[in-house]
Formats: C-alpha cells, structure tokens, sequence
C-alpha cells in the first residue's frame, strides 16, 4: 500500500493554492519526498506530514521549481538536531545542481545534515523489502531527466476470524504465520500458516513523472499501473507552447493512460493560465478517470 500526500501541484510559477512540486510517498516505515520545491518543509507542516523519518528524495529534474526547497529542508533538520542520513536520489545533472547549491550556502563538499548522493541510472533504485523502486529515463527539454516507478510484493494477509477460532493468542505469534511460518502453541497444537491466511493480494504498481515533453516510450514503463501521477501544464489548443517548454498537454496525458490500462490517472504541475475544470474536461475526454491533484490531497493506491 503507498499512501500518497501531495505537497505541492504547481507548474513552475506557484499560485496562492498550489505550491511548486513535492509529493510525499509512505509505504511501511518508509516516507519519502519525490521532488522538493521551494516551500516543501512549510507544506508538509500544513499537511501535518512533520518531518520525521524523512530520509530519501527521489528528484525528477534539476529544473529550480523541483530543488530549491531542499536547502531549507536541510537547514530545519540540522536546527532540530537530527542525526538520521538522508539520501538524494537524482540523474549525475541533477545531483550536481544541488551540490553546487549546497556548497553555495555551507562551502564545498558540505551539508548541514549526513547526506549520500546517489545518481540514477535506468533499473533499480531502492528495495525496502516491502516494496520496490525503479527509475526509466523522460525527455524533458537538456535536462537528465527520471521518472519513478513504485511496486508493492504479493501479500496475504491474515483472516482475524480464523485467527480467533482456532484461539491463536496476539503477539509474536502471529507476525510469525504473518511471514509463512509454522507455529506451534502453547497447548501443543501446531497452526499452519495457510489454515489462517487469506488469498494472495496482487501488488500494487505507483508511477510517478515529473516534466515530460513527450509520452513516447513510456508506456512500457507505466503499463498496468494502478494510479500514474503525470503533469499536465497546458491544454491541446496550446500544444505548440507546450512542446516549446517541454510539457504536456492533458490530451497527451490522457492518450497514454488509454493505452496503457492504466487504473487512476492523476493530473499535476497544473498552470495557472487554465482553470481544472478546463484541464479535466479535456483529459477526461479521452480517460474518464482522470482527477486533478491539489496540493493537501491524500490518496492511498
């Protein structure tokens, strides 16, 4: 299960409701911020998120809108003393724009706070156990651009009735038939895991795309996935302008989640120059289940 609180759904200039991008990701233990544009640590206060646990940023581009809350981030954690590493996911361009942002404000080679760098390269990203990240290459204008793609492992869950019937006491007991185990209680009776777990839940599949000038070549990568989270700064009748800037259009957005069997299709970096409904109803033309993100919404896949 990936619990998704949306931070910030600007386009590159912010507007009085949305802030510039920032997605909070939390799978287990783990929470995660895709993108961190200038305001993220206030948004994640407003949305009651806090910092805690925060160790990892998956960055998308180097462009401004998507960096520059890093170092405020930084500097509030270093104030409350947090001990924890954080690590910076990013494509080698990226990384270095914020190393050099970085040295700008504490010298070169330095953080306020334990930081690992770590550059993208297309494949694996991070394995929680739980759950899976992957990353595949966007075109988005010069930038060394990635998108992320989250995947949950097949889980079965335990069925509390069966549970309950056959007297299996709370406790350490049961986390071990959670993993599959055979156990044995303490009046001599052995439980197998499968008289008390219920059917295989198929995994869960999360895409999330940054700034994309273009849908080619991504549809293998976000097939089947259960919510795309893509932009969708302008509308078709300004499809030139978009190309120019590296966008997309809602149109465009749309088309590829009719083509990929994709589940729920979630609008974000929205401009100011359209108003949702605009946005909306044109991608809902070609994809009826499309939404459009704001920043606060929380949405679990």
């Amino acid at each position: 299960m990936f619990a998704l609180t949306f931070l910030g759904t600007s386009a590159s200039v912010p507007s009085a409701e949305r802030n510039h991008p920032g997605l909070l990701v939390e799978a287990g233990s783990d929470r995660i911020l895709v993108d961190c544009g200038e305001g993220t640590q206030r948004q994640l206060l407003r949305a009651g998120a806090g910092f805690r646990r925060i160790d990892r940023i998956l960055l998308t581009d180097a462009h401004f809108d998507h960096v520059l809350g890093i170092p405020g981030l930084f500097s509030t954690l270093r104030l409350r003393q947090s001990a924890d590493a954080m690590t910076i996911h990013g494509s080698r361009g990226t990384l270095d724009v914020v190393v050099r942002m970085l040295a700008g404000l504490w010298g070169e080679g330095r953080a306020p706070i334990p930081l690992e760098l770590a550059p993208l390269t297309e494949g694996p990203v991070f394995d929680a156990g739980e759950f899976t990240i992957d990353c595949f290459p966007v075109r988005h204008l010069a930038t060394d651009s990635f998108a992320f793609s989250f995947a949950s492992r097949v889980r079965r869950h335990l069925r509390p009735e069966r549970l309950d019937s056959l007297g299996v006491p709370d406790g350490p007991v049961r986390k071990e038939l959670a993993e599959g185990k055979q156990v044995r209680l303490a009046d001599g009776r052995t439980i197998d895991p499968e008289s008390v777990l219920g059917p295989p839940e198929g995994p869960k599949k999360l895409v999330i795309v940054g700034d994309t000038e273009t849908t080619d070549g991504l549809e293998g990568n976000v097939r089947g996935a259960d919510v795309l989270v893509i932009e969708a700064t302008f509308l078709e009748r300004d499809a030139a302008i978009a190309r120019n800037y590296g966008h997309l259009t809602a149109a465009q957005a749309a088309a590829l989640a009719a083509t990929a069997d994709i589940k729920l299709l979630v609008l974000t970096h929205i401009s100011g120059r359209y108003t949702d409904e605009e946005i909306l109803a044109e991608a809902k033309r070609t994809f009826p289940n499309s939404w459009i993100a704001a920043d606060f919404d929380r949405i679990v896949v």
